[in-house]
């Protein structure tokens, strides 16, 4: 008993440590779509937690240094980036404070155990929109490019200046939120768990989690070119509100399914 007591009292007080990080970084999950998908991330992490309960009650108890290293060193990280206000560095605090207390408290072989629904945590952390800045331009233009080059295959007479598609009645900017990155996140956070869930080798985990990136670029393109025709024959209203949105969710969820078709050929192949 006094073991539960003493782990429970450990987590409330790690919880409450990080009470400044909570607001910010749900209402970032909530209204900035590029990072929407970070809000699944601890559900997930807490079921993969769950289905490791009996492999955590066989595993030994112990401590490690390192886990108090790792621990008081996060510690004083978050601390100065709470000084600081550098939001992306205290969320990840969070995660790596949370794998030095087990790794502290419990040893090296429960962390082994947890190591995956830990560090999967990270996911979590919305990525920094100067990081998203920089990578986002060159894909907003090469989505672009393919989707005018696959329009104008079809018959349909375009025009583009940079980010910019010109119909005969209309245009379409193709947005940063267009650039195919959002998605990009969001495949790679789904590519790493099929990966995990794979009973492969190296290889072919290493090739589902790579693929997610040409998946993304590949879904959007689909995105951007089916809106550019539909605005061509029904004018740009079709690029904003309710069906801009739902196409966003439409192509997540057949990259989503391109995705899940690879894991379940990539995973039968070795059973053959």
């Amino acid at each position: 008993a006094s073991f539960w007591i003493r782990t429970s009292v450990v987590f409330i007080l790690w919880a409450i440590l990080f009470i400044p990080v909570y607001p910010e970084l749900w209402h970032t999950w909530m209204n900035n779509s590029n990072n929407s998908h970070g809000v699944l991330v601890p559900i997930i992490s807490g079921y993969l937690l769950w289905t490791k309960r009996e492999q955590i009650s066989r595993a030994r108890i112990g401590s490690s240094t390192m886990g108090l290293v790792i621990l008081v060193s996060s510690l004083i990280v978050y601390l100065l980036a709470l000084a600081g206000q550098v939001a992306v560095v205290q969320r990840l605090m969070v995660v790596s404070t949370l794998c030095g207390i087990v790794l502290f408290n419990y040893g090296k072989d429960v962390f082994r155990v947890l190591a995956f629904p830990l560090l999967y945590l990270i996911f979590m952390v919305p990525v920094p929109d100067s990081i998203y800045g920089l990578a986002a331009f060159p894909l907003q233009l090469f989505a672009t490019d393919v989707s005018r080059v696959i329009i104008q295959a079809l018959g349909i007479p375009v025009l583009q200046e940079g980010n910019m598609l010109y119909f005969a009645q209309t245009q379409l900017e193709v947005a940063e939120a267009c650039s195919g990155l959002r998605s990009m996140t969001a495949f790679v956070m789904l590519g790493v768990l099929f990966a995990y869930l794979m009973d492969k080798g190296f290889k072919q985990r290493l090739i589902l989690i790579l693929s997610a990136i040409p998946l993304a670029i590949f879904a959007n393109i689909v995105r951007v070119t089916g809106t550019g025709i539909l605005a061509h024959f029904y004018g740009s209203k079709v690029a904003r509100g309710f069906l801009h949105d739902f196409s966003g969710l439409a192509v997540f969820a057949f990259g989503f399914v391109l995705l899940l078709i690879e894991y379940m050929l990539l995973n039968r192949n070795r059973s053959a």
